[in-house]
């Protein structure tokens, strides 16, 4: 597809032998929701690893923006325009909603001390509080921005590592089962939030999830996973109701 704002092709990445992802392809729409999903194992977390940066491929090519970018490490493609968050939460102990956010502004505007000066009282310019305001708001967390981050619940957490993520202005959003551990309020929470981010900023998300309804409310696309290689990928309802996705992944026999 020619708009892509993401592809990648023949992604391999092998383990002592062990294949992890064998020649997986796909690409993302600028300004699409799109999915992976695949049983526990599949590899899903390792493609990340692989567009993202943490890793490299032992072959492929993922190409963003319109330019190769595999030789770039991770936080030259997050300043290209990828940010991301894990399946495991990461939250800076001490520190408040708000500067986890501003934390995250500095990071993308400027080099050096950005944790020791947040930390140490350097005060934030209007223009960095107005930026972080409106993420704050477009998340609901504003009445939360002067909280110990750890503090909250762990839905609120997820909430935070997806501002901080914000923060960045990515132009392609990775999301690392983003609803794990949350209830079904909490998910659905999640849910509205990530639509929000999308409809009003634009900005292109691929999502790895097990929430099957969470991903058929959100996907408009979706490619699958299984023992490392892609097995289906087309819109969400037709790829849901593949018989080979079904048996691999949802575990049905007919």
């Amino acid at each position: 597809m020619s708009d892509a704002l993401l592809s990648a092709s023949g992604v391999t990445k092998r383990y002592a032998g062990i294949v992890a992802l064998q020649a997986v392809s796909l690409e993302v729409r600028a300004g699409e929701f799109a999915a992976v999903i695949g049983p526990n194992g599949a590899g899903k977390s390792t493609l990340f690893d692989c567009l993202t940066g943490v890793q490299r491929p032992d072959r492929g090519q993922v190409v963003f923006d319109g330019r190769p970018v595999d030789s770039l490490k991770p936080a030259a493609r997050a300043r290209a325009g990828m940010a991301r968050t894990f399946q495991r939460i990461e939250l800076f102990g001490g520190m408040t909603v708000l500067d986890h956010l501003l934390v995250a502004d500095r990071a993308r505007t400027r080099r050096g001390g950005l944790l020791a000066d947040v930390l140490t009282g350097s005060h934030p310019s209007p223009e960095e509080l107005a930026r972080c305001a409106a993420v704050l708001e477009l998340l609901g967390l504003e009445q939360w921005a002067d909280r110990p981050a750890e503090s909250l619940t762990l839905g609120k957490g997820r909430l935070v590592e997806l501002a901080r993520a914000l923060m960045c202005e990515p132009k392609l959003l990775f999301l690392d089962e983003p609803s794990s551990g949350l209830d079904r309020h909490e998910t659905d929470e999640m849910g509205n939030a990530l639509q929000r981010v999308q409809h009003e900023r634009g900005i292109a998300v691929l999502l790895i999830e097990h929430d099957v309804p969470l991903v058929e409310r959100l996907a408009e696309r979706i490619s699958v996973l299984d023992y490392g290689e892609l097995i289906a990928s087309g819109p969400t309802e037709e790829v849901l109701s593949d018989q080979k996705v079904r048996i691999a992944y949802l575990g049905a026999t007919t």
